[in-house]
């Protein structure tokens, strides 16, 4: 393990290279897994609130920020076993993890696969279990929505949702980044400068835009079909309590999806909507999600 302060990196035995944001002194272990189009940058300010009685871990995934992409992945359950595999390397026998957006669906696959050291799940804004469905544009770039995208090929070739972000990518333009998040995501509040900087220092550095936007369209835990693939019934593998929060207004995943999943997992869920917030808690109610986090957490 290499560290530089208070970041450091992880080599896998599958070759991958993870690196990782560690704060905080407390007993409590949380990891957390962030979003797409994101990285462990966008976590900063949990891990500077809850540092004082949390050990945290945030996560590059495989493909994202400063960690590798040698091998690509085929769904959100490689991101699963690559932070299996890295907690265990930091002896955490189990933990909490916290999953926002795509990282909740990364949080779920992990839980489903290695209960034994799942201690409590919280989903921010998350996916929802029966994924993240694409669809074919019309002439005025609007969704068809009696027509998914359902191969790898059609995605990549998404005109609206997926080629400007691989442009912007390529030509590293940050104000279209910035443009795409003030429009979908930061919609009520925005993160002050210098955070927000680093933010789409973070982006730019995501490797993984197509594969991880099919994984999402290919991503189904229930026990029937999203259109595009029969699921995989995994949901009924998760044995630990759930939290799930999620924004009102949420332009990117809608707050009917948190609902959906709670009801699927019955018991173990427990469902808090923050009123006037987007699909960034962090930024729109970095108070109510913090407390909504402690009480959870204890």
């Amino acid at each position: 393990m290499q560290s530089n302060g208070n970041v450091a990196s992880l080599a896998l035995a599958n070759g991958e290279v993870l690196t990782f944001r560690e704060a905080g002194q407390g007993n409590k272990a949380v990891v957390l897994l962030h979003g797409n189009m994101s990285s462990s940058a966008h976590y900063d300010l949990l891990l500077e609130n809850l540092a004082d009685d949390y050990k945290l871990y945030a996560f590059d995934l495989r493909g994202f920020g400063d960690s590798s992409y040698n091998t690509a992945i085929t769904s959100l359950q490689d991101l699963a076993h690559d932070i299996a595999e890295a907690t265990n390397c930091l002896g955490l026998s189990s933990f909490a993890v916290v999953g926002w957006s795509t990282g909740g669906g990364v949080a779920l696959e992990l839980s489903a696969l290695y209960p034994q050291i799942v201690e409590k799940i919280v989903l921010i804004d998350s996916v929802g279990v029966k994924g993240y469905p694409m669809y074919r544009k019309d002439a005025f770039g609007q969704p068809i929505l009696s027509e998914q995208l359902k191969t790898k090929e059609e995605v990549a070739n998404d005109a609206v949702q997926v080629l400007p972000i691989l442009q912007a990518y390529s030509t590293k333009n940050r104000a279209f980044l910035r443009f795409v998040w003030d429009t979908l995501i930061y919609t009520r509040n925005k993160p002050e400068a210098e955070r927000y900087e680093r933010y789409i220092d973070g982006m730019l550095k995501q490797r993984n835009l197509v594969d991880i936007d099919y994984a999402l369209v290919t991503f189904n835990m229930t026990d029937t079909g999203n259109g595009v693939v029969m699921g995989s019934n995994r949901l009924r593998q998760i044995m630990s309590p759930v939290l799930l929060v999620h924004g009102e207004n949420d332009l990117v995943v809608p707050v009917t999806e948190s609902m959906a999943t709670a009801k699927m997992l019955g018991e173990l869920a427990t469902l808090i909507v923050l009123p006037e917030c987007g699909h960034s808690p962090l930024t729109d109610n970095l108070p109510g999600l913090e407390a909504a986090l402690r009480s959870f957490l204890g």
